[in-house]
């Protein structure tokens, strides 16, 4: 375009140079340079919670929702309305019809709390999925997140034209062009990815498959101009997909989009480990063996789980060091009677309540570890402090195999020990894992939860394991999955934070579709998607929380625990994991009830997400709303009636906790003299900027 100007500049005839300059300027405005494709009609949405108004714009509920009218008069029931695409005049019943929004139309979104799982009561972080077309998510996280994210991971529809799961895979009709649709698509959605992700260090991760890798490709490196993009090839079905005429299909392809400063950590994962033979390869320095405590904190580790390991270690009150181990007690023996060593206490797993739950170790595989070693105790001389830690499993497989050198002993005779140095290169292009094979760990692992649901899942390892090289350094990181599936990346993340004791908060977003063949009965059978029949069979409600339930909670759908545990670790599957997480579908607001405050109690879980998700999302009573919210538990506070500003801001001050406040107020002025006080906390006015700043438009 460079040259064509200059050459634009040498026409003497000035009257054809401004009329060629003014068609370039068009040209430019219009026409692609690099990848080509043409812009497709716009998205529709439906709003199920707005209300139908004249000149609403309308779909059938039992049609195709990009069928659209006008309505141009509303008499009771019936309706009179203008179809967009060719005019036709019609009445319809209000009841058989539902308000839409097309690409580019504001809309005022909230977030409905459907369910929740709690199985860290203690704990302030809370994962989140929304159940949304994720265009208008996307908008809503940009507004909650916009430049914060750290990591997003997304395995969009591979338009392969397959309609067999539950996320529809083709984005292609039988007249457009084999690509156009699908890249105008993901190009709307990767736009607003960009908007989310922190550009100083961030990670855009994307799965694909040959019908779509060098298209995206392509887009990746328009939309990302100046990040580092790598592409990797990854095996996910090493014996094929047997196909007509073509080469069995075994692999399929990751995009690493590197933005800012990111760094990849390949010393954080033992996938590519080398032997020292290597050349100009990073050594890794000598790390210590790391110790574990051994009494188990999960909620279901109670005393009556597992008899045999509930019993007491007895400690020396003048060396503080662990004199023996006493013998399981039966249910029916109390603690309090148990028979002590001499100069001896007895140690129980014990929850700061009281509660009896239990060790670890079976009582003489704890003799056995401590005989060799491998248990130990800290702070013995202190009962109230006292802790006992153990080596797992793997640490004493790599120290009698020779992996780990003991350097010394302890006190209590336990080992010392570093392990050998190694040296580790960059993880190469091409990976060929066991442990990312989709089929032995992404559908066995999936139906191991909840049965046949959903087809082609990825493997938990590979999710696991692509994350890590980009988050191991940030245990606070913030993960975004906007084509979340089957949930696949949330159960990555939690196996992720249960391996390094990691704090990392995921949000899914998912559409509740149903598959091509279940649409099909459900219409048979008379029911649309805004029915409780169909919206129980789409893939955010049948398939993406129950698994999110189910592996958090550590059983398969029917309640019973699973078997086995997580590879590489010594994580039982049963125990689940110390994570809660909440369940949204994302509605849309009238705007005009939002100004006059009469929706306040659909807003609050938005302002939930936009405080951080911290603790149980708090619900009120719009019929009878409070003066003020202060809810250090949540780390956040709202004034609903600034004449309660006084007593607002002397409980803010109070509570340390709370980071984030919003004051419901009409004036700039008065809002901004009630802020100045609360510098070093983070302030927003409602509702202005919801309606102004959060206004979502195209």
């Amino acid at each position: 375009m460079s040259a064509l100007d200059d050459l634009i500049q040498e026409i003497s005839d000035e009257n054809l140079r401004r009329r060629i300059e003014k068609e370039i300027v068009t040209l430019k405005s219009t026409k692609k340079f690099g990848l080509v494709f043409e812009p497709q009609n716009p998205e529709c949405t439906p709003l199920y919670n707005v209300s139908i108004k004249k000149k609403s714009l309308v779909a059938r509920k039992a049609g195709k929702l990009d069928d659209l009218y006008r309505v141009t008069k509303i008499v009771d029931n019936s309706i009179s309305c203008v179809r967009v695409s060719d005019g036709e005049e019609m009445t319809l019943n209000k009841d058989d019809v539902i308000s839409v929004a097309q690409f580019g139309d504001p809309i005022y979104p909230y977030l409905q709390p459907l369910d929740t799982v709690c199985n860290a009561p203690d704990s302030s972080l809370w994962h989140a999925l929304i159940e949304s077309d994720n265009y208008h998510a996307l908008q809503l996280l940009k507004y909650l997140y916009g430049g914060k994210v750290d990591c997003i991971y997304i395995d969009p529809p591979y338009n392969t034209g397959a309609r067999d799961w539950k996320y529809n895979n083709s984005y292609v009709d039988g007249d457009d062009h084999p690509h156009s649709k699908w890249l105008a698509m993901i190009e709307r959605r990767l736009k607003l990815a960009k908007d989310l992700l922190n550009p100083r260090d961030s990670i855009l991760i994307v799965t694909i498959d040959e019908h779509e890798y060098l298209h995206l490709g392509c887009l990746l490196e328009e939309i990302f101009r100046g990040a580092n993009i790598q592409m990797v090839t990854t095996i996910i079905k090493p014996e094929g997909t047997a196909r007509f005429n073509e080469f069995s299909r075994t692999n399929e392809f990751i995009f690493f989009v590197m933005i800012g400063n990111a760094q990849l950590s390949p010393n954080k994962s033992n996938m590519f480990e080398l032997q020292n033979d290597e050349e100009d390869i990073p050594s890794n320095t000598k790390k210590n063996i790391e110790w574990r405590s051994l009494r188990r904190r999960e909620r279901t580790s109670v005393r009556s789980a597992r008899p045999n390991q509930f019993y007491p270690v007895f400690v020396n009150k003048s060396t503080g060091l662990i004199d023996s181990i006493g013998k399981a007690l039966s249910l029916t023996e109390n603690r309090f009677d148990v028979t002590t060593p001499d100069n001896c206490y007895a140690l129980f797993p014990l929850r700061p309540d009281g509660t009896e739950t239990l060790w670890g170790k079976h009582f003489e595989t704890a003799r056995d570890l401590l005989a060799k070693g491998y248990l130990k105790i800290s702070n013995g001389n202190n009962p109230k402090k006292a802790v006992v830690n153990y080596l797992p499993s793997g640490i004493v497989d790599d120290i009698e195999n020779g992996k780990v050198t003991i350097t010394g002993r302890g006190m209590q005779n336990e080992v010392i020990g570093v392990y050998n140095e190694t040296k580790l290169m960059m993880p190469k292009t091409v990976w060929n894992l066991a442990s990312h094979n989709a089929q032995t760990n992404g559908s066995l692992i999936l139906k191991k939860l909840i049965g046949n649901r959903f087809s082609f899942p990825k493997s938990l390892y590979a999710v696991r394991d692509a994350l890590n090289f980009f988050v191991a350094n940030k245990p606070n990181a913030l993960i975004i999955d906007f084509f979340a599936g089957s949930g696949t990346t949330l159960h990555a993340v939690n196996l992720l934070n249960a391996e390094d004791g990691g704090n990392r908060r995921c949000i899914l977003v998912t559409n509740n579709e149903v598959s091509d063949a279940e649409e099909k009965n459900l219409r048979r059978a008379r029911y649309t998607p805004a029915d409780e029949e169909w919206q129980k069979l789409g893939v955010a409600r049948y398939v993406t929380w129950p698994r999110i339930v189910c592996s958090i909670e550590g059983h398969d759908i029917n309640g019973a625990p699973l078997n086995g545990n997580y590879l590489g670790s010594d994580l039982p599957m049963a125990d689940g994991f110390k994570a809660n997480a909440a369940f949204f579908k994302l509605g849309f607001l009238d705007k005009d009830y939002v100004a006059l405050g009469r929706q306040f109690k659909e807003l609050l879980p938005v302002l939930w997400f936009k405080a951080g998700c911290r603790g149980k999302c708090p619900t009120v009573d719009q019929k009878n709303l409070p003066s003020m919210l202060i809810l250090p538990e949540n780390n956040f506070a709202v004034l609903l009636d600034e004449k309660f500003f006084s007593n607002f801001e002397r409980e803010v001050l109070a509570k340390q906790e709370i980071d984030t406040i919003f004051i419901i107020t009409d004036s700039d002025y008065g809002y901004h003299a009630m802020i100045k006080n609360f510098a070093d906390k983070t302030t927003y006015q409602l509702y202005r900027d919801y309606l102004e700043n959060f206004k979502i438009s195209g």
